[in-house]
């Protein structure tokens, strides 16, 4: 059979295998080998995830079947709950809490002196700058004039631009200051939204649909640094964009260029950067990224949702910063929030573009409802006048000015901090700050332990993980008289305490914080984790009834 050509012996062989079949057993066989090849093909080569990583979640999905194995993780599950319920119920103590309305409604003093209850509990004093990042400002003349503008503006709304067109006015010259802070031409263009999150979202929907009218690009990629928002995996989840992680260089902690660039297929439609990131504050080479993009024609997004309204103003506060912004051709839209270190109120955040083009991908359309032609440039279709306006209030009361001050005290403070840390042993400093996040890590003991003691004092941090970290974002409120030099006091102070006895194990609340990072189902993970979200909607079931007059016993 030497001379004979291999699909001849193929096929003979074929012949041979089905010579006694019959026609329906042929045609049976014939259909189930197709299926089951197109199910293995889409099965291994999926563009969503990894064949590893979907055989790891498969894996750990039938696991769950074993008896032993479920009970023991239900056992675990019930308990962690139980503990996430009592907590809840713990922060409530004091306070009468509501489960249906009263029969007759409540004066305004009670109202308000209620409201100011709720909005007082808790164990952190964030407005002695006890908190990292979460209230970016207090400043009583711009409380009362953010509260006196919502209040004008509360009922507006811009999706009928008809009956409120100052509204749109308001949203229209927010975006073009933001475009002309990031060295936006005349073409550059932009929303706002409800924050950072959606921000991102609407960026990704916008280059994600872009990509597929522009460039036939059906099965979506994202090239994006590990350290970059958890926003981009959220909007992967809604998009059905395929999320191409890119690790971290170990000692600067910014994205690995050569990884991005190896990590570029036919099929990405975004390169994404951070300036900063959250977790250690670094700032990725935005410059060599836009390089990238421009080389492969990829549009380049920057998420400068966390320190947007610093970098903007730093080199006019006497910082120098690499370029990051539409003076780069690559980058093709920016996230920045109005709401941190604008110093809007809540909810308020900057979608920016360097073409309309882009931004018209971001619109949704929809033409045949009986209802008329309806178009919504954002997620939501009616958005809050009352937040546009207090943010645009927010940004005329600052200048540009009064935004560079506020940056110049900020990043002073961050740095006397960061100088002062790396005076200390048993610590070390993820990376290079680049605005307002000092992140630390430890070598010679848990660093949980010491955001734990901390804690104890009253300052709250922000725990990392991959490795484990902890990092203080600096805001306005630690620019106070005093409040940089306790924190640094208080840290001395626990860390001199924990380094007598290193190898004491972590322990409390962050134990289980810890302990999460070595489970390798990750989907228990998420399961504890969705228990967390229920506790932020718990309210005893103990709780006391309206009375008549629409009174709550004791208030």
């Amino acid at each position: 059979m030497s001379g004979i050509p291999p699909f001849d012996v193929f096929r003979s062989l074929l012949n041979n295998s089905f010579r006694d079949k019959e026609p329906w057993q042929i045609v049976t066989i014939t259909t189930t080998t197709v299926l089951a090849t197109v199910w293995l093909w889409e099965y291994c080569f999926r563009d969503d995830e990894s064949l590893l990583e979907r055989g790891k979640k498969q894996f750990f999905r039938l696991a769950r079947y074993v008896p032993a194995i479920r009970d023991r993780i239900d056992t675990e599950l019930a308990g962690i709950n139980a503990n996430f319920e009592k907590e809840a119920a713990h922060r409530l103590t004091g306070i009468s809490t509501v489960r249906e309305l009263p029969e007759n409604g409540w004066s305004e003093t009670e109202i308000l002196d209620m409201v100011k209850k709720c909005v007082n509990l808790g164990n952190y004093d964030w407005k002695a700058g006890k908190v990292s990042g979460t209230v970016y400002k207090d400043d009583k003349a711009l409380v009362n004039l953010v509260t006196a503008v919502y209040g004008v503006a509360s009922y507006t709304n811009p999706l009928h631009a008809d009956i409120f067109p100052g509204v749109c006015k308001m949203e229209a010259e927010v975006v073009r200051a933001a475009c002309n802070l990031f060295h936006g031409d005349s073409e550059s263009c932009g929303t706002m939204t409800t924050g950072g999150t959606e921000s991102i979202l609407l960026a990704c929907k916008a280059l994600r649909d872009y990509a597929r009218d522009v460039k036939g690009i059906k099965n979506p990629e994202m090239v994006v640094p590990t350290t970059a928002h958890s926003a981009f995996d959220k909007a992967a989840q809604y998009l059905k964009i395929r999320v191409v992680n890119v690790p971290v260089n170990p000692k600067s902690f910014t994205v690995s260029i050569e990884s991005m660039k190896k990590a570029i297929s036919r099929n990405t439609i975004m390169l994404v950067g951070s300036a900063p990131n959250f977790p250690y504050g670094t700032m990725d080479n935005i410059e060599a990224i836009s390089e990238l993009g421009v080389r492969y024609n990829i549009p380049v997004h920057v998420d400068a949702c966390l320190g947007g309204f610093l970098i903007c103003f730093m080199e006019a506060a006497g910082f120098s910063l690499p370029p990051f912004d539409f003076a780069l051709k690559g980058v093709v839209s920016i996230s920045a929030d109005t709401h941190k270190y604008g110093y809007a109120p809540k909810g308020s955040s900057v979608i920016m573009y360097r073409e309309k083009k882009y931004r018209h991908h971001q619109y949704t359309m929809t033409t045949d409802w009986p209802g008329g032609i309806y178009g919504s440039p954002t997620v939501n279709g009616s958005r809050a006048g009352g937040i546009i306006a207090a943010c645009w209030a927010t940004m005329m009361h600052f200048g540009k000015n009064g935004y560079v001050e506020a940056t110049r005290k900020v990043i002073e403070t961050t740095r006397y901090i960061e100088q002062e840390l790396r005076k200390l042993d048993g610590i070390f400093i993820f990376g290079t700050p680049a605005t307002s996040v000092i992140a630390l890590g430890s070598d010679q003991f848990h660093i949980y332990r010491l955001s734990d003691a901390l804690s104890a004092k009253g300052w709250n941090l922000n725990p990392l993980q991959f490795p484990c970290g902890i990092h203080i974002c600096v805001t306005h409120l630690h620019t106070q008289s005093g409040i940089a030099d306790e924190f640094l006091d208080d840290l001395k102070t626990e860390l001199a305490l924990i380094m007598k006895t290193p190898d004491v194990p972590v322990a409390g609340k962050l134990a289980m914080y810890g302990m999460s990072q070595s489970i390798p189902d990750r989907s228990v993970v998420s399961d504890f984790t969705r228990y967390f979200l229920d506790s932020m909607y718990y309210i005893p079931s103990s709780e006391v009834k309206p009375e008549a007059n629409g009174k709550l016993p004791g208030s």
